[in-house]
């Protein structure tokens, strides 16, 4: 292999065996995990496979990726699977392992771009099914520029009594508040989640999914079908196939992942009324491509769109029951028509989106899943970046309009996630604190960590409209409540939300997109000379590694910053 193949990993080449580097080594050992003679010419398309028994978002995947293979190998290539790691937020939530949350995924964009790098895959089928490995996937095909395809590895069904994971968070505030005893408790636990899939609302996962259809990264309807269902299947053999003409039109990653493509993403993202995370990821996929876009765009977009879905977790439906109606297909197309997308972005179906969408039929009369886009659930969107002497680099929030718009309180201030649990638990935290919780970012956490615990044991013991929320780590997108996350500069760097005292009256304003602090400029100088940075909380291992690294939440918070040493 040259130099020059080494140097770029988004070049385009066959793999070693075709290109004879090695090639009696090569066919050697790919003779033995199943290759014959005739293999040795067909383009080689990975199947990266997140596959695992660590999360019911994944546990179905190892059975996707053979489809996606035998869809590849019917279609005149030869598919290799391959798996990289996932983790789980649900089972993490609420503990120090959450901390390896978002850093998994860089571990998954690397781990793909390595096998790809090493291996010279044509072509490449990513198959995610939980919050962090889908960006994972989607920022390890643009780094590698291939012609791939992504593949979400679909929903759960809902629980017992129309209940999901979110239902358990909530019921154990509900149950510390005295509101739900302990068999009532197990009951949900153990009937929330009937078996694999992604979380059941408008969360991340199915956020992201939505999102990747849209960029157009994955075949039309991949983001709304069950994980265990034929369509699912259908969906991965068809991914296989796909990728083999992409090879042969030589359509890649950057040919779709546009700018345009990514105001879609967002666009179709606030219509749905989904998770903080997109800001998040949209970012440092957008970043990884080589797209400028700043938190900016979720702003002047968000004047326009509005949010019309009724989805879970401030609305009332799951995505099993958006599937039923049709996905997001005819969503799509009702934003296509308003002139809310850009039509003539390319997909991975090698046609625009609007040939995509050409013909896709309304969803049916009476259905309550989806508003029409002149009587919407809030006219613009739901996510807001706010500025302010608390976030001068900016905070995203995500208020539904259910919770208010505006709300001022005194601050109650924690150094961890931990801390402020401990103290909602045992109703320290009262109706009109704002609960400050620091040292979560990125670098300080390190691993930005979701505050779904926090967020749903305020829920659970009724103060949602009473208590705002802020922190420079993020949320799941099951939480919901008056929430301010990604808070930058983060408190490690010595960001504003790192100055912030026990008692100072605290303002977040979603009309005017503020966020701050009542304390004068001279107060705040005055505490910034006495802060010092505290000591890493780790000095060895992946946790150290990615806080040196890692960039601000407003620029997607990735690892591979081009002005990195």
């Amino acid at each position: 292999m040259s130099d020059e193949r080494q140097q770029d990993p988004r070049r385009r080449y066959s793999s070693p065996v075709v290109d004879g580097v090695g090639k009696s080594a090569s066919r050697a050992m790919l003779r033995a995990v199943g290759f014959t003679d005739s293999d040795f010419t067909k383009p080689q398309v990975g199947i990266a496979s997140t596959w695992s028994q660590v999360t019911p978002c994944n546990s179905h995947i190892d059975g996707l990726a053979e489809e996606a293979r035998d869809g590849a190998d019917d279609a005149g290539g030869k598919g290799v699977i391959f798996n990289t790691i996932t983790i789980s937020d649900g089972i993490a939530n609420g503990t120090e392992g959450m901390k390896y949350s978002l850093v998994s995924r860089e571990v998954i964009a690397d781990s793909i771009e390595t096998v790809a790098g090493c291996e010279g895959f044509d072509g490449l089928v990513a198959i995610g099914g939980c919050d962090k490995n889908m960006p994972g996937c989607m920022m390890g095909l643009a780094r590698l520029d291939r012609p791939s395809v992504f593949v979400y590895g679909g929903t759960i069904l809902p629980g017992k009594g129309h209940t999901d994971i979110v239902s358990v968070f909530e019921a154990m505030g509900a149950h510390s508040r005295g509101d739900l005893d302990l068999i009532e408790l197990k009951q949900i636990e153990e009937t929330a989640i009937p078996g694999p899939g992604s979380c059941g609302g408008m969360y991340t996962a199915n956020t992201m999914a939505s999102a990747i259809e849209a960029l157009g990264m994955s075949l039309p309807g991949s983001s709304a079908q069950n994980a265990v269902s034929q369509a699912k299947r259908d969906d991965c053999r068809a991914a296989g196939a796909a990728v083999l003409e992409l090879l042969e039109h030589d359509i890649k990653p950057s040919d779709i992942m546009t700018r345009e493509a990514f105001e879609n993403a967002i666009t179709v993202v606030i219509a749905l009324g989904g998770s903080t995370n997109a800001v998040l990821h949209l970012v440092a996929m957008a970043n990884t491509i080589g797209v400028p876009l700043s938190i900016e765009e979720f702003t002047r977009i968000g004047k326009r769109v509005p949010v019309v879905a009724d989805l879970r977790p401030s609305g009332h439906y799951m995505m099993s029951e958006l599937v039923e109606i049709g996905g997001i297909q005819p969503l799509m197309k009702t934003l296509l028509d308003a002139g809310l997308l850009h039509g003539d972005c390319l997909t991975v179906t090698g046609r625009t989106l609007a040939e995509n969408l050409a013909g896709v039929a309304p969803y049916p009369e009476g259905q309550k899943i989806i508003a029409p886009l002149d009587a919407p659930h809030k006219a613009e969107s739901h996510l807001r970046i706010l500025y302010g002497n608390l976030a001068p680099e900016g905070a995203v929030a995500k208020i539904t309009g259910k919770e208010g718009t505006r709300f001022t309180g005194s601050a109650r201030v924690f150094g961890s996630e931990e801390e402020a649990q401990a103290r909602i638990n045992d109703g320290t935290v009262v109706a009109g604190d704002v609960i400050v919780i620091r040292y979560e970012g990125p670098k300080g956490g390190p691993g930005m960590r979701e505050m779904l615990t926090p967020t749903s044991a305020i829920m659970g013991r009724g103060l949602g409209s009473e208590v705002a929320l802020i922190t420079d780590g993020r949320f799941s997108g099951g939480s919901h409540g008056f929430v301010v996350g990604h808070i930058t500069p983060e408190a490690f760097d010595g960001g504003p939300i790192a100055l912030v005292q026990d008692g100072d009256k605290i303002t977040i304003d979603a009309e005017a997109d503020t966020i701050d602090v009542h304390i004068s400029d001279e107060e705040l100088m005055r505490r910034r000379a006495a802060w010092r940075q505290p000591e890493p909380r780790y000095t060895r291992g992946v946790l150290s590694k990615y806080a040196k690294t890692v960039s601000s939440a407003s620029t997607g918070a990735v690892t591979d910053m081009p002005d990195r040493a």
